[in-house]
């Protein structure tokens, strides 16, 4: 059985979005690029992993915070307060969720 590593199969996932984006708004006429088409892909492709990155790192905290509440109170609602901490988290971030 193959097994492949989260980040790659993500990072492909990723390139070809980017792609699909880029050549779908080429083909509509949406945008008219001045530089090659693979140079407005890979600008795409490091902002989306950029945004990618900064949900995980948010994701990240408010998992911490949460576990830290509950441990705090067990009769408090994990997924709830993750939620809430985490987009709070967003909001100060200036980050959309």
């Amino acid at each position: 059985m193959l097994k492949y590593d989260e980040r790659v199969l993500r990072e492909v996932q990723i390139d070809s979005l980017a792609n699909f984006l880029v050549s779908g708004l080429v083909a509509k006429g949406a945008i008219k690029p001045l530089r090659d088409q693979k140079d407005i892909v890979a600008c795409v492709v490091e902002m989306m992993s950029a945004n990618f990155e900064t949900e995980t790192r948010i994701d990240e905290e408010a998992n911490r915070l949460a576990e830290e509440e509950v441990r705090k109170d067990p009769r408090a609602d994990f997924n709830r307060l993750r939620t809430l901490i985490k987009q709070k988290l967003a909001e100060r971030k200036g980050f959309v969720l």
